[in-house]
């Protein structure tokens, strides 16, 4: 009898315990159950080896949007973009975590009221002793991070930029100095041979061709320096007409044979006042822009108009804010192509954003035309309409021409008498330049360094107007020497010319800068306008012989 009461006791015992047991661990499971269904940083779910959602936390409502008797029951893959859908990204997924015991991905996600945000998720297989009962899925909301981190990047690819553009800046500005020399020497030697040869046909073509190659290198240093955002601006008066007549053959050679370009300027078009490179530079961005934008062809439609802004009426078609009053020509260039977000619009002209794939564009031709237009005291505009073509209008200050007289004194016409002081250590350009001061009518006096142009200036009363390089070897430069000559003879006019310096920003807001290489017109044109802004009044003129 005892042995069977005690045998009976620890049964009792070992279900108490059991039940014990039993208690603790559902009150754990229940605690857990708790914990995981309270989380709301994360979303937590199980699926089923088939993936289909079997639980659902707060953190998933939270992130996702779905009460959880929206989604229990439902496949997984319905979080996931169409395009990942059809790539089969849900069920390669589930294929790497069965197979490895855990996928790790970032990418992506859709809540319910189909708004993305960026997430960050893992997947891990579970099981039940050997047998496999499903997936545990984690995902957490991470949209602000990977906005910061895009963010830094952006900032970090713009410093690269920016930085290689600088260092092509030096590097090009170097190169352009010692290149525009050259072309200089080209330039003004075929000026000299251009009047020797007279009318003999071999003899001017050959001499014209030099010319063309010279001003095609001219033309190839500016886009550098331009592209480098080295080159100093040079408004002049400009007719449209001519613009577009000697941007002919490059933009025919640039839109392509399914594409047709139209220019239409009305008779009475203003002139405007503005750089020539640049607004070349400007155009041609602008329209390959509308070319790429139009892959399978089209039109592209330039159109000038003139308008006049009073200041009682401000024109309502430029960005809040724009103060704009004065004449204008406004030059619409419109596409036919596939238009741009309305979203993207604002961003347009930043400098480095392109909406080109990578390798397909700089980012910078149209802030290049933003800053063209602005520093010529003007602006832009651009309209969009996806699917339906760009306009893109340049607002350009209108110029008052005046009439000039032929560079080249054909026979009859008024030539220049006075004293040029030419200060040039090149010696192949100072003879260039002295034959096209010659050519022009003037007296010339050539000295290698700022030094010896002092010193002729101090022993001498006969000089009418210094012409000097900006940089030269010696104590002074080119601009130490005018600001000398400025003080110590102001009567006498200073022009200044150089194949690229740093020195021409600082100079160009206190003297005339001509940019070499330059021709006889442009030269001409350089010291009748600093000879009457200084009201030297010293040069006459004469019949030429």
């Amino acid at each position: 009898m005892s042995d069977s009461g005690s045998s009976r006791d620890h049964t009792t015992e070992d279900a108490a315990r059991d039940n014990l047991d039993e208690a603790s661990l559902s009150r754990r499971d229940r605690q857990f159950e708790l914990l995981v269904s309270g989380v709301t940083d994360y979303a937590l779910y199980m699926i089923d080896p088939n993936g289909i959602v079997a639980t659902w936390n707060a953190g998933a409502q939270r992130i996702k949007g779905y009460d959880a008797n929206e989604v229990i029951g439902q496949h997984f893959s319905r979080f996931y973009s169409d395009g990942d859908r059809a790539a089969g990204l849900p069920g390669k997924a589930l294929a790497v975590a069965r197979a490895s015991g855990r996928y790790e991905a970032e990418g992506w996600r859709v809540r319910k009221d189909g708004a993305f945000f960026w997430a960050s998720v893992i997947i891990d297989a579970i099981y039940d002793g050997d047998a496999f009962v499903g997936f545990a899925k984690i995902t957490r909301d991470i949209t602000e991070r990977h906005e910061a981190q895009q963010a830094m990047e952006r900032v970090q690819r713009q410093l690269a930029q920016s930085q290689k553009m600088d260092a092509i800046g030096q590097l090009t500005g170097g190169v352009a100095h010692d290149f525009n020399n050259l072309l200089m020497a080209l330039g003004g030697h075929a000026a000299t041979l251009k009047r020797l040869v007279g009318s003999d046909p071999k003899g001017r073509r050959a001499v014209e061709a030099i010319e063309l190659a010279t001003k095609r290198g001219a033309s190839l240093t500016r886009q550098l320096l331009s592209f480098a955002r080295r080159q100093r601006v040079n408004p002049t008066a400009i007719e449209i007409p001519d613009l577009f007549d000697s941007l002919s053959d490059v933009l025919a050679s640039g839109i392509g044979r399914n594409i047709t370009l139209r220019v239409t300027v009305p008779p009475g078009t203003w002139p405007v006042k503005v750089d020539p490179g640049e607004l070349e530079t400007a155009l041609v961005n602008i329209i390959i822009n509308a070319r790429d934008a139009m892959p399978d062809g089209g039109v592209i439609d330039v159109v000038a108009r003139n308008v006049a802004v009073p200041p009682d009426r401000p024109l309502k078609s430029l960005p809040e804010g724009t103060d704009l009053l004065g004449s204008f020509v406004a030059l619409a260039i419109a596409d036919t192509g596939t238009g741009v977000p309305e979203d993207v619009l604002p961003r347009i002209f930043e400098p480095f954003f392109s909406t080109k794939p990578v390798g397909k564009g700089t980012g910078l031709g149209l802030a290049q035309v933003h800053g063209f237009c602005h520093q010529a005291g003007g602006t832009v505009t651009i309209e969009s309409t996806l699917g339906a073509g760009t306009t893109v209008t340049l607002y350009l200050p209108r110029a008052q021409m005046v009439a000039e007289g032929d560079a080249d004194t054909p026979r009859g016409a008024a030539r220049r008498v006075g004293t040029v002081l030419l200060v040039e250590d090149n010696p192949e350009v100072a003879t260039a330049t002295a034959g096209l001061l010659e050519q022009l009518g003037y007296d010339v006096r050539a000295v290698a360094n700022a030094e010896d142009a002092l010193l002729v200036l101090d022993t001498s009363a006969a000089i009418d107007l210094v012409l000097s390089d900006i940089v030269m070897p010696g104590k002074y430069d080119g601009l130490a020497l005018a600001r000398t000559v400025r003080k110590s003879r102001p009567g006498v006019p200073v022009v200044l010319m150089t194949g690229y310096s740093e020195a021409t920003l600082a100079a160009a807001d206190q003297f005339a800068v001509l940019q070499k290489p330059f021709d006889m017109g442009s030269l001409s044109r350089a010291i009748e306008d600093q000879r009457k802004r200084s009201g030297a009044g010293v040069f006459g003129t004469s019949p030429s012989s």
